[in-house]
């Protein structure tokens, strides 16, 4: 059984026809942004980025070879895997999206915005994450680090997560010793401000949670959150373990801004009903994003 995609992979999609303009709009912004990121705020400055895009930065920086040429060779290997893990289709634009970046780098002069190390690696950072996140939601990668993971997580007892962070944990420790500790520090922080820019242009505000409720009230629940927060709501028939009885267990899926909501309104109407919470990286139809009709 094949591991489950990173996060990032799983967000990308089979296309319908119609959505390739999108797909190439997206992508086509996702290069100038990550382009921006880094001849405008990382490279003037030294700092890197972790994954494959950080590891080709800090071998041009110790070896002389141009960051163009690197970025299309560390990728390589990982884009062919990509071709078999993932599907032809992905590893043609990631490749046709990594040659777009080099090109980009190769050619376009930027300026250097700001030289201050606080500014450059949180908007370094920024731009950076949001190039690779507009690319993944456009269909496709910029930087093959979770394509690796995925790999290694095939042949090893590792995870996906630890893969990630053992690749991570090296180069960050390979920058601290070839560039010093600073620009190490500031380098880690840029990571940080990529993946969480990463995460929202995937996710976007609204990022789901799914929750389960059990009360001895569901009924009157299940009209509330019907009504009041305009969620809909599936029933499952349960049973208690301890005392046999029969109750139903309510089912919804809000967004993260609704959460607090949804907590007080079942305060309100049951102080010791069960909740559990869990997040969920996407949803697809049923009412998640409209208002179920008035009864």
């Amino acid at each position: 059984m094949n591991p489950p995609l990173p996060p990032a992979l799983s967000a990308i999609k089979i296309k319908r026809p119609w959505g390739s303009l999108r797909d190439t709009l997206l992508i086509c912004f996702g290069i100038c942004s990550a382009g921006v990121g880094l001849k405008g705020f990382l490279i003037p400055n030294h700092f890197i980025d972790g994954g494959v895009t950080g590891l080709s930065m800090l071998l041009s920086k110790s070896t002389g070879v141009p960051l163009p040429l690197l970025i299309l060779l560390i990728n390589a290997p990982f884009l062919f895997a990509g071709y078999q893990l993932v599907a032809r289709s992905f590893a043609f634009k990631s490749l046709a999206a990594v040659i777009g970046l080099a090109l980009l780098l190769l050619t376009v002069d930027f300026p250097s915005i700001t030289d201050d190390k606080l500014l450059t690696a949180v908007f370094g950072g920024f731009f950076l994450g949001a190039g690779i996140g507009l690319s993944i939601r456009g269909g496709c990668v910029l930087d093959g680090t979770e394509i690796l993971a995925l790999l290694l997580s095939k042949r090893t007892t590792l995870t996906i997560g630890d893969v990630i962070l053992i690749i991570n944990l090296v180069l960050f420790l390979g920058a601290a010793f070839l560039l010093g500790a600073e620009p190490a520090m500031y380098s880690v922080l840029t990571y940080l401000t990529a993946s969480k820019t990463i995460d929202f242009i995937i996710n976007g505000i609204e990022e789901y949670t799914g929750v389960t409720i059990v009360s001895v009230h569901s009924n009157t629940m299940r009209q509330a959150i019907l009504t009041q927060l305009g969620r809909a709501v599936t029933i499952y028939k349960g049973q208690r373990g301890f005392s046999g009885e029969e109750v139903d267990i309510l089912y919804c899926v809000v967004t993260r801004l609704e959460v607090q909501r949804l907590k007080m309104l079942i305060t309100d109407l049951d102080p010791g009903a069960f909740i559990i919470m869990h997040s969920i990286n996407d949803t697809s139809g049923g009412m998640i994003k409209k208002r179920p009709l008035s009864h």
